[in-house]
């Protein structure tokens, strides 16, 4: 199938694709809201698989790594390095939703201490990791999409916006990490 072929092809329409990777991403936050907010931790003590926030945090900072790694190899035009790092970084953020929802399923949420030192840094830093981790999904999904879908052109728009909030994300979930286990103690 030729290019010209593709962009008139129904099978290779945007918009149904788009829409549903975006209908995706609400289902996926909304079910992590009521995960995280509604729903009781089966495990609330906190006693099984306690490794589960550190896990989460190696799997975001390797996520990380592979973003920048990916970065490097797209720089040197290196577009086959370039696609298995990303391939790299996008299962690296995939073990780590699912490593992210089994934790908050048997513990629920941890919160910060309130008289602890750095909390309004904290909840700061929480607060804009939360909404760019709702923002990057979507954008993640249809950077892909357009990836493997042959629209380089239109990978290259988003990526520019996909790559520093994914980036941004996955580097203050680790950030994150370390100030809630020092606040702790």
């Amino acid at each position: 199938m030729t290019l010209q072929t593709q962009k008139t092809s129904p099978a290779f329409k945007t918009g149904p694709a788009v829409a549903a990777i975006i209908g995706i991403s609400i289902v996926a936050t909304l079910f992590l809201f009521w995960l995280i907010y509604i729903h009781p931790a089966a495990d609330a003590v906190g006693a099984r698989f306690t490794f589960l926030p550190a896990l989460n945090a190696l799997l975001n900072g390797l996520s990380a790594t592979a973003l920048l790694v990916g970065f490097t190899f797209i720089r040197a035009r290196k577009i086959a390095a370039h696609r298995a790092s990303m391939f790299t970084a996008f299962a690296f953020s995939t073990l780590f939703l699912i490593s992210y929802i089994a934790h908050h399923a048997l513990h629920g949420d941890v919160r910060y201490p309130v008289h602890a030192a750095f909390r309004t840094a904290y909840l700061w830093l929480l607060s804009t990791h939360i909404i760019l981790a709702i923002v990057a999904l979507p954008l993640i999904l249809i950077t892909f999409f357009f990836s493997l879908s042959g629209r380089i052109p239109m990978h290259r728009k988003i990526a520019r916006w996909t790559f520093p909030i994914w980036l941004y994300v996955s580097v203050t979930g680790v950030i994150t990490y370390v100030m809630l286990r020092l606040a702790l103690g």
